[in-house]
């Protein structure tokens, strides 16, 4: 409802942000949930609010629906971007703690970051609003590579089976690294779409913000994998063998065999 969405492989017509989608029903429902894929809408099945969507109508809005009036409607769709920003932010660093727990470090400045981001996602409709969330991301981006390096030292950084090792930044569209051993290995901010990453060893491999869409992970082994998100592995292909870190689905367009 809130967000915008363009004709594409991913959609198959133009929703302007704040207008109902022609599947929504009357109660709050997808009408072809069960068949999204199917019927074009594939991005849908990837998507992640990281529960914002129900923190702002329960808690920011206290109940009240969008349906209840047009400033509520206007205010309810701009505040909801800024908290799944920060909601995505407070995933990353409940990780991060994990990760400098594991290693024995104190986690005290991460505890303190979480803190101040959860915070703020319980702030007013106006408080959220002027909230700029660019400025957060950059207080704590630090502290989110300084985590992932703690944890990744306990890994030597191992070659990609072909030539050299991958590192955070890289154009991997379509690249072939099936079989690659990327344990240890930073990926941060990388393009992969489409990557052939079959049977690919993702053991400590820092995959903040990376591009995964339609990216082949069959049989892959992201069990201990720095950063993932659901999102990211909705957006890729994988089968009955890949491994994923506990609490993660495994999406059901992925092969079953």
């Amino acid at each position: 409802m809130a967000l915008a969405f363009a004709k594409s492989s991913d959609f198959p017509f133009d929703k302007p942000a704040g207008e109902p989608c022609t599947n929504l029903d009357d109660h709050d429902g997808c009408r072809i949930h069960s068949r999204l894929r199917d019927s074009g809408f594939k991005g849908c099945t990837v998507f992640d609010c990281f529960g914002a969507g129900q923190k702002v109508s329960a808690r920011t809005f206290e109940g009240r629906s969008w349906r209840d009036d047009a400033a509520t409607r206007s205010a309810m769709f701009a505040v909801f971007p800024i908290v799944r920003r920060l909601h995505e932010l407070l995933w990353y660093l409940d990780e991060a703690i994990v990760l400098v727990t594991a290693a024995d470090r104190d986690a005290t400045p991460w505890l303190t970051a979480f803190e101040r981001v959860r915070r703020l996602s319980d702030g007013s409709a106006a408080e959220l609003a002027g909230l700029d969330v660019d400025s957060e991301y950059g207080a704590v981006r630090d502290l989110l590579i300084d985590a992932s390096d703690i944890s990744r030292r306990a890994i030597p950084a191992s070659r990609s089976r072909r030539g050299r090792a991958p590192r955070p930044g890289s154009d991997l569209t379509g690249a072939d690294l099936a079989g690659s051993d990327l344990r240890g290995l930073s990926l941060r901010g990388s393009i992969a779409i489409a990557a052939d990453l079959r049977d690919a060893r993702l053991n400590r491999c820092d995959l903040l913000g990376v591009d995964l869409r339609d990216a082949d992970l069959s049989g892959a082994d992201l069990e201990g994998a720095i950063y993932l998100t659901q999102m990211q592995v909705n957006s890729a292909r994988g089968d009955a063998r890949t491994r994923l870190p506990e609490g993660f689905e495994r999406p059901r367009h992925w092969a079953r065999t």
